[in-house]
């Protein structure tokens, strides 16, 4: 049984990554690809940490990152999520997207000093104060979370968890870093990124 106060990691790594033309995991910001950047930041901060993958990704990774394979029950980033729900289903997940390539450990330990295991929101969301939209995949989600998910997605309701998180008990979190949240699903947004680190 893993307490509810717990945290585990959980890189989603295994999109198909259809706009940037590429794996966004294997895109290398920091030096390494960045499913890999990401999962030693997640280790760095949980219990245990996952990169979440599809099933011909499996040989792609070493035996030093511990994998949950997506069983494909759901769709989009639901799919990842849920799919570690499923083996461990007492864990809450702090869940990161390969396509946030400026969050930052300072970030995420935040987020977690953050999380009120005493209120029991259903997630603990970063968002930005402009569009105070919870970012669902740079998020804690409770295990009830992803319960109620589960029965949201069988009523028909969309695959999209940011609409699930915005009908229901979330606290939203701003970063402290301005570009945290910079999402880079393009060759573009990759370009962006790429040159703000530079100016770090």
């Amino acid at each position: 049984m893993i307490s509810s106060d717990k945290i585990y990691g959980l890189v989603l790594s295994g999109g198909k990554s259809t706009r940037m033309g590429q794996d966004k995991g294997l895109l290398a910001y920091h030096g390494k690809p960045q499913r890999e950047y990401l999962y030693e930041m997640l280790s760095a901060v949980c219990e245990n940490t996952f990169m979440s993958i599809r099933k011909e990704q499996e040989s792609e990774i070493t035996s030093e990152f511990k994998t949950i394979i997506d069983d494909n029950a759901f769709k989009g980033p639901y799919n990842g999520l849920l799919s570690a729900h499923k083996k461990y289903p007492e864990a809450a997940w702090l869940v990161l997207a390969c396509d946030l390539p400026l969050i930052d450990a300072v970030s995420l330990k935040r987020l977690i000093e953050v999380r009120n295991t005493n209120k029991h929101p259903l997630a603990t969301s970063f968002a930005l104060k402009e569009n105070p939209l919870p970012e669902p995949l740079c998020a804690i989600w409770e295990p009830e979370a992803l319960k109620q998910s589960i029965a949201y997605l069988e009523a028909g309701n969309g695959s999209c968890p940011r609409k699930f998180l915005i009908k229901n008990d979330v606290d939203l979190v701003f970063p402290s870093q301005e570009n945290a949240l910079l999402n880079a699903n393009s060759l573009e947004d990759y370009k962006e990124a790429i040159a703000k680190i530079a100016k770090v």
